[in-house]
């Protein structure tokens, strides 16, 4: 059997959690999140645990896989999750207004990105980006974004990165 699968999942005070036949909803302080869950896979909600089983003994790794979505879920509306970017490069900027990322990245022209619902885009500095959201999902998804305008290239570490993101940086050409 799956070791993560085995592991029950904690409800903390102040989560709600239902399962509506093939769904599964999460609402907490910070939002509400739903997934439809696999035909192979048995939720059981007791009185402070979810606990994660498969049906049959052939795919124990979706089990484990939906153990894990349903853990980031009760994470996500109990603390949320936040993806930190940095930008290097002279001239680079970032200033959130609205639903609207700006982004000023070497470019002849500035980058615009819309930002999606349930997501929240902080600028505290013009050079630093903080992606905060419910969904460990979508949160990565839009650092992933914001992050493909200019990824880090090896000779001048120039580019938009994570800021835990390490860039191996390459040699200049001997003459």
């Amino acid at each position: 059997m799956s070791r993560i699968a085995k592991i029950p999942i904690p409800i903390p005070s102040g989560v709600n959690v239902g399962l509506n036949g093939e769904t599964i909803s999460v609402k907490g302080g910070k939002g509400e999140l739903t997934m439809a869950l696999h035909s192979t896979v048995a939720v059981l909600i007791d009185n402070s645990e979810i606990r994660v089983s498969s049906k049959d003994n052939a795919n124990q790794a979706i089990a484990g896989t939906t153990r894990s979505l349903i853990h980031n879920m009760v994470m996500g509306v109990t603390e949320g999750f936040e993806k930190k970017l940095t930008l290097v490069g002279v001239g680079y900027r970032a200033q959130a207004k609205g639903k609207v990322l700006n982004l000023t990245l070497g470019f002849s022209h500035p980058v615009e990105y819309p930002i999606p619902e349930g997501i929240t885009i902080e600028t505290p500095s013009p050079t630093e980006i903080v992606v905060k959201g419910v969904s460990k999902q979508v949160v990565g998804q839009v650092g992933s974004d914001i992050r493909a305008y200019r990824p880090p290239e090896p000779y001048k570490g120039k580019g938009v990165r994570y800021a835990d993101e390490r860039v191996v940086r390459k040699e200049a050409k001997k003459k």
